[in-house]
């Protein structure tokens, strides 16, 4: 993908000024509906450390490079986002491909903000 491509996360707007701004330039996302956003982009575009980096540590599993070659990503289409002071959640619907079946990932997830950052927790 090129920095003018439109975004993985299905934004109209150019990768480099939607998730790429987060992944690849080092901002920080305002909202639990940003970061997750990104962190779909970041599994578009296999980027392993910043789903890391953007994994609360208590719930961070061991994940490797290898499984995140294995899927393609296609399509997100956000539900609902709510947002709290130190909690919020978006549920989200996340189609995807792996060998030769597709299929759709739902998930309400949950987000904590941990020293002014959203961080995932985990899915509800």
């Amino acid at each position: 993908m090129t920095s003018k491509s439109l975004c993985y996360c299905g934004h109209s707007q150019s990768y480099a000024d939607c998730c790429g701004r987060y992944i690849d330039a080092g901002a920080y996302p305002r909202d639990p509906e940003s970061l997750m956003r990104s962190r779909y982009s970041a599994y578009a575009c296999k980027n392993l450390s910043y789903l890391k980096k953007t994994w609360h540590p208590d719930t961070c599993p061991e994940l490797t490079q290898a499984q995140l070659e294995q899927t393609e990503w296609l399509e997100l289409n956000v539900i609902s986002s709510k947002n709290g002071l130190k909690k919020g959640f978006v549920e989200f619907e996340a189609y995807y491909k792996e060998g030769n079946g597709k299929a759709c990932l739902k998930e309400h997830s949950m987000f904590v903000k941990v020293k002014g950052r959203w961080l995932y927790y985990s899915a509800q």
